[in-house]
């Protein structure tokens, strides 16, 4: 007798029968939505560094890619670089129009919102008085922060607001900048 496969049910590249399965997981065993992401920076010189992604814990155990991934990070030129990759403001701005969109994409895929393309860009403003010390009434790192999407979907142009709040209101990377997190930092010798 012939065993009949069931064909996943894909909204958005996401499998959302594996979504609704990790969901029901989660309220089953509330221990295993725990993760802890890491990273390891070596700094090469100047401005020049770079950090691996490799282990991570989640759902109860220590987990691994199948290789690490590298995330170079430089200055530009007239920031006393060598403009060799991405500063790390930018990566921020990176981590933040990733999650922002992943966020989306799989929040939208759970309510059956298909979405054709998503294009993000992000701007933010540092003023270098503040990371150079010059003015102490400056802060050292972004001072705002501006997002524009451009969504395709087959929606009334009202509700493509109410597909971006799915990415602002479930991103961690948003919610971690837009109410800060607690930051410890030690330190000891190689």
């Amino acid at each position: 007798m012939a065993t009949v496969q069931k064909l996943a049910r894909m909204t958005n590249g996401v499998n959302v029968d594996d979504l609704m399965t990790t969901i029901d997981s989660i309220k089953a065993t509330p221990a295993i939505a725990k993760f802890k992401f890491r990273v390891h920076n070596q700094w090469a010189r100047g401005s020049q560094n770079s950090s691996t992604v490799g282990t991570f814990y989640g759902a109860g155990q220590e987990l691994s890619r199948p290789r690490p991934f590298v995330l170079e990070a430089d200055e530009p030129a007239i920031l006393l670089g060598t403009d060799a990759a991405a500063n790390p403001v930018e990566h921020l701005l990176h981590a933040l129009a990733a999650c922002l969109t992943t966020s989306m994409v799989y929040h939208a895929a759970a309510r059956d919102i298909h979405i054709e393309e998503v294009e993000s860009s992000l701007e933010g403003d540092i003023d270098l008085h503040g990371f150079l010390e010059l003015n102490r009434n400056v802060r050292k790192g972004y001072q705002g922060i501006r997002v524009n999407f451009k969504i395709k979907a087959n929606v009334p142009d009202e509700q493509l607001q109410a597909i971006v709040d799915l990415g602002s209101g479930h991103s961690p990377v948003f919610d971690s900048l837009s109410n800060g997190v607690p930051i410890s930092v030690r330190v000891e010798r190689l």
